[in-house]
């Protein structure tokens, strides 16, 4: 396991790439701060496209949990180290620079479980002795299989192991989806306008890949709006949009945004305030 924080993380990439390529397990944190460049280390959601479309060269793929409070840094820490050894694959845990920094009470585990070594570990010890983990396949076939056995995975992973979580979804027409800190404003945002009338929800994706579209589908029948609220520039919309794209929907409830940059997070009212204006101001 390994923390860090944007800059940092991409350096990280060459070496997410040979664990990927060669197989094997890791747990990285990446606490996103403001960028591009050295920006600075208020905080920003601006990873969210690395983390799922750029873990370094070639063909790679990492389940990216995105937690919204003290309590889900851990519990999906502690997720995350099955799921990286299940997959024999790296697991990032990505939540922004707020998160990062503040505290809360948290519930602990009331036991814990050591796993044993796995059967393809490179361990020094006579069991394990034949085993071998690389990344390099000189003769263009074998990459070329191996890569095909990497999508087979990574098409396993995909199906077993999305993640969100709803909040006032079922009957909503106005469908807010956030993650980390945003959600926390969003989720203030649906109450408010509960209040007022508005059929509003929240989902939230626990992973921003796979992207939850599983969960996502049922709501839309209903959904006349999606607000996508974030810290960045349109990077989790994006995945938004790939993943009703890839899931055959072409024509879904109209999209629209709340955005800040800069290491400014959307706030509370700035959401109810877009939600009002995108329904004429007719609930207020």
């Amino acid at each position: 396991m390994t923390f860090t924080s944007s800059p940092g993380f991409s350096l990280m990439l060459e070496g997410i790439s040979y664990m990927i390529g060669a197989e094997v397990p890791g747990v990285f944190v990446n606490i996103m701060r403001g960028g591009p460049g050295l920006g600075n280390i208020a905080p920003e959601q601006s990873d969210i496209k690395l983390v799922c479309r750029g873990l370094g060269h070639g063909n790679t793929h990492a389940i990216v949990l995105a937690p919204a409070s003290p309590q889900e840094m851990l519990d999906l820490t502690m997720l995350a180290f099955p799921l990286s050894f299940r997959y024999r694959n790296p697991v990032i845990v990505v939540a922004d620079g707020y998160l990062g920094q503040i505290t809360g009470a948290v519930k602990l585990p009331g036991t814990m479980r050591r796993p044993g070594l796995p059967a393809w570990a490179v361990s020094g010890d006579g069991a394990h002795r034949e085993n071998l983990i690389n990344s390099i396949y000189l003769y263009e076939p074998d990459l070329e299989k191996h890569n095909e056995h990497l999508n087979r995975k990574f098409a396993q992973i995909a199906e077993a192991e999305q993640r969100a979580a709803l909040y006032r979804a079922e009957d909503a027409e106005v469908l807010i989806v956030a993650a980390n800190t945003p959600a926390r404003m969003a989720q203030g945002a649906v109450e408010e306008l509960r209040h007022r009338g508005v059929k509003i929800g929240l989902f939230r994706p626990i992973t921003l890949w796979p992207f939850p579209i599983r969960a996502l589908l049922p709501l839309l029948g209903r959904a006349l709006h999606m607000v996508v609220v974030e810290a960045s520039s349109g990077q989790l919309e994006d995945e938004l949009r790939l993943a009703l794209s890839h899931a055959g929907v072409f024509a879904p409830p109209a999209i629209s945004h709340v955005r800040r940059l800069g290491g400014i997070l959307p706030q509370q009212r700035e959401i109810v305030e877009h939600v009002t204006h995108i329904l004429g101001g007719a609930r207020s």
